[in-house]
């Protein structure tokens, strides 16, 4: 059966990864995202999916949300999924105000317009580990119980919270996914696998904040997709849903095992330096209520996900190493 899906943030990691996932599956989407589409060897959608049921809009959140409202008003869609947020930690301390603009303020916004659509079935709001803080205690379950450590966290909590008060009062058809951290083909250069992978093939050096000691438990991005699916089209409105694997790695084991598969010493790839201000010393996420509620279960394990990474790296370097590694903030 296909439906009607409209994907804000299209242009990202995961949401031209779930953008493929859909097109892949037969659903009619339309994505958008306020930059112009970046190379085709960033947007997964662009690699093997069929096209035809699929439009791109340019369109800015905070800048043009009658445009964006007139976009979802034509398409009419059954499903929105919203990737979009200034999704950096360390830069969201340089410029607080620009992340709770897009990420409270404009979604606010849009959210007051959104909760009046009678063909809307459901709201996927993709939100983030990180309204919780550091989980030191091990395993944490789905709860708005939050404590955030950075601006962007904050930022991400305030809009969950508002979420569910639209929830409560209107009955909003929102759930929330928080997953586990994200990789795969495509991600973005400056995220740890990517950048690791590309430097270790360029003989380039990278920073390892303090020492690469945090843990974190890693997860392919086609797996959250599929989760994303069954969330949208099944999960329960006002409930938030975990995605992760259960294995978790520290971020140091982790260059180390991609120091292994390129053939490069640890020494040589990395540089240790300072950790950086208000770094979460761990995220572990308890996945059980998606796995016995919507039956997913995670498929792409670590080594084969990474080994599926690096082939996309050396597939595409000639075109990778010429594309900015580093994150480049916009207003």
């Amino acid at each position: 059966m296909s439906n009607r899906y409209l994907v804000i943030g299209s242009n990202s990691f995961s949401g031209a990864s779930f953008v493929r996932h859909l097109l892949r599956l037969g659903h009619h989407v339309v994505g958008t995202s306020r930059s112009e589409e970046p190379h085709d060897v960033m947007l997964p959608y662009k690699w093997d999916a069929p096209l035809e049921h699929f439009r791109f809009v340019q369109v800015d959140l905070n800048k043009d949300l009658a445009r964006l409202l007139a976009t979802i008003h034509d398409f009419q869609p059954e499903y929105i999924v919203n990737f979009a947020a200034q999704g950096m930690v360390a830069q969201s301390w340089l410029a607080p105000a620009d992340w709770y603009q897009t990420n409270v303020v404009g979604q606010v916004l849009l959210h007051d317009e959104l909760r009046k659509l009678k063909y809307l079935k459901k709201y996927v709001h993709v939100t983030t580990p990180e309204v919780y803080g550091s989980t030191d205690e091990g395993w944490l379950k789905e709860t708005f119980h939050f404590a955030p450590s950075t601006p962007y966290a904050t930022s991400r909590a305030a809009c969950d919270l508002h979420l569910m008060s639209f929830f409560k009062a209107y009955q909003f058809p929102v759930c929330f996914t928080r997953a586990a951290n994200v990789y795969g083909p495509g991600q973005q250069l400056y995220r740890i696998i990517p950048r690791a992978m590309l430097y270790a093939r360029l003989g380039k050096q990278m920073q390892l904040h303090g020492g690469g000691h945090s843990v974190r438990a890693f997860i392919h991005i086609d797996d959250v997709a599929e989760a994303t699916v069954r969330i949208a089209e099944r999960g329960s409105i006002g409930e938030s849903y975990h995605i992760s694997t259960w294995e978790k790695i520290s971020i140091r084991a982790l260059v180390e095992r991609v120091c292994t598969m390129t053939g490069v010493p640890f020494s040589s790839l990395v540089q240790e330096s300072e950790d950086r201000l208000g770094k979460d010393q761990a995220y572990l996420l308890d996945s059980q209520k998606i796995r016995d509620e919507l039956g997913w279960t995670d498929t792409i394990g670590l080594d084969a996900g990474l080994q599926q990474t690096l082939a996309w790296i050396d597939d595409n370097l000639d075109i990778l190493k010429t594309l900015p590694a580093d994150y480049i903030h916009k207003r």
